[in-house]
C-alpha cells in the first residue's frame, strides 16, 4: 500500500511538473528549431473586425478610433459591433460614430444575447477573408491588424494569436502585478506553440481565423468562446500560430475580486470544452495531444492534482523523510500564501508572497469553477470585468 501511494505522488508531481516545466522547455526547444520565412510580399485580404460589447461606454469610443488609426487598407477592413442589450450609453456612442465612419456596422440587440449569440449573429453579415476578434477594452499597436494577417500567408493557417500584453494603472495592486508576471510566461509559452502551429487558447483581446473555418458557437450552454473557436481551428486539423508582433493592450482587472469571477466563470465555461473537444488527447498530431494534455487538461485539473499531492505527502510522512520534507515544503508555500493576502490588503507588494497568494486564489477560482460546471450554474450570458 505504501509503495502505491508513493507511486501515486511520483507520477502527481511528474503531472504538474511536465506542465509547468518540462512542456516550455519542449515546445521551446522544438519552436527554436522552426524558422520564419520572411513574407517578401505584403498580405492584405479583406478584414472583418468584430466586437461583443456589454456596457463599454467608458472604452467604445476610443476602441473604433484606435481601429481607425491602424496601418492598414481601411478599403479592405469592415468593423462590426454587436452590441448585447446594452442598458447605458453604448449603443448612444456606436450610432453617433456610425455616421463618421462608413465602415462601422452595428447589431444593436433588444435582448440579451449572451457573447456567442452576439458572435454568431454578427458572423452571419460577414463575407470578408479574415475575421479579427478583439474586445471592446482592448487597444492595437498601429500595424497589430497588418502583422496578424501576415500569418496567414500559408493555406495549412487556420487561425492566428497576437500577443496581448496586459498593463496596470494602479501600481499599488500586487495582485496586479503578479497576473501580469504570469501572462508574461504564459505568453512565452504561447510564443513556442505559435510556431509550432499548435496554440490552443487564443488571446481573447487581438486573434483571427479565416471565415470560411468559423464554427457557430454553441448557445445551449456556456463555453469560453476565443478557446472554443482555437480548438475547433485546430481540430479541424489546421494550424493555429502566434505572431509577437501584432500587439494588443489590456488593462489588468480593477480589483482581485472582481478578476476571481471572472477566473471562475471562465473555468466553469473551459470545462465544459474539455468535455467537447476530449478527443484530441487522442489525436493523430501527437504534439497537439501532448499540448492539449499538459497545457490544458494538467492546468484545469492542478487544484486537484495540489490537493491530491498535500494528502498523499502527509499520508507518507511517517514513512518518508522525503515525504515528510515535501509535506512541510507545501505547508510554507500556502503559509507564504496566507501572508501575501494579509498584504495584499495592506498594499504591500513582495513577490515571495504574493506570487504564492496569486497562485493560490487562481486555483481556487479554478475549483469554484469546476462546482459550477457540475451543478450547471454558469450562464451564457455575460458581464463584462472592469479593467
Amino acid at each position: 500500500m505504501i509503495l502505491f501511494l508513493e507511486i501515486l505522488l511520483l507520477i502527481t508531481c511528474l503531472i504538474i511538473i511536465n506542465s509547468f516545466v518540462f512542456y516550455p522547455v519542449v515546445v521551446n526547444l522544438l519552436g527554436s528549431n522552426k524558422i520564419n520565412t520572411p513574407v517578401k510580399n505584403i498580405y492584405e485580404p479583406t478584414v472583418a473586425i468584430i466586437i461583443a460589447a456589454y456596457n463599454e461606454e467608458k472604452v467604445i469610443a476610443q476602441r473604433i478610433q484606435n481601429i481607425a488609426s491602424q496601418d492598414y487598407d481601411l478599403s479592405k477592413i469592415q468593423v462590426y459591433v454587436g452590441s448585447d442589450a446594452s442598458s447605458d450609453r453604448t449603443n448612444e456612442i456606436l450610432t453617433e460614430l456610425k455616421k463618421e465612419y462608413s465602415w462601422l456596422n452595428l447589431l444593436l440587440s433588444e435582448k440579451r444575447m449572451g457573447k456567442a449569440g452576439i458572435l454568431n449573429e454578427l458572423i452571419q453579415h460577414i463575407d470578408s477573408e479574415i475575421i479579427v476578434f478583439t474586445d471592446a477594452n482592448t487597444d492595437f499597436q498601429k500595424d497589430a491588424v497588418k502583422n496578424l494577417v501576415n500569418g496567414f500567408t500559408s493555406e495549412e493557417v487556420g487561425g492566428v494569436c497576437g500577443r496581448l500584453v496586459l498593463t496596470d494603472s494602479d501600481s499599488t495592486r500586487s495582485d496586479g502585478v503578479e497576473e501580469s508576471k504570469y501572462w508574461r510566461y504564459e505568453t512565452f509559452i504561447k510564443n513556442a506553440e505559435g510556431k509550432l502551429g499548435v496554440s490552443l487558447a487564443a488571446n481573447g483581446g487581438i486573434f483571427a481565423i479565416r471565415r470560411s473555418l468559423y464554427r457557430n458557437i454553441p448557445t445551449e450552454k456556456a463555453v469560453t468562446d476565443d478557446l472554443f473557436i482555437s480548438l475547433s481551428i485546430v481540430a479541424q486539423g489546421y494550424k493555429f500560430n502566434y505572431k509577437e508582433d501584432a500587439v494588443a493592450y489590456e488593462n489588468t482587472g480593477n480589483d482581485l475580486q472582481s478578476e476571481y469571477n471572472r477566473k471562475v466563470r471562465f473555468s466553469a465555461t473551459n470545462f465544459q470544452l474539455l468535455a467537447d473537444f476530449k478527443q484530441l488527447l487522442f489525436s493523430k498530431n501527437r504534439l497537439l495531444a501532448y499540448a492539449f494534455f499538459s497545457h490544458k487538461v494538467t492546468r484545469w485539473g492542478l487544484p486537484f492534482l495540489l490537493s491530491l499531492t498535500l494528502i498523499l505527502s502527509y499520508s507518507l510522512a511517517l514513512y518518508s523523510f522525503a515525504a515528510a520534507l515535501f509535506f512541510s515544503l507545501q505547508i510554507l508555500f500556502y503559509f507564504l500564501a496566507a501572508v501575501g493576502f494579509v498584504f495584499s490588503k495592506l498594499k504591500i507588494q513582495m513577490s515571495v508572497f504574493s506570487l504564492p497568494y496569486f497562485f493560490v486564489v487562481s486555483n481556487i477560482a479554478v475549483a469554484a469553477g469546476y462546482i459550477k460546471f457540475r451543478k450547471k450554474k454558469h450562464s451564457v450570458i455575460w458581464t463584462s470585468t472592469e479593467r
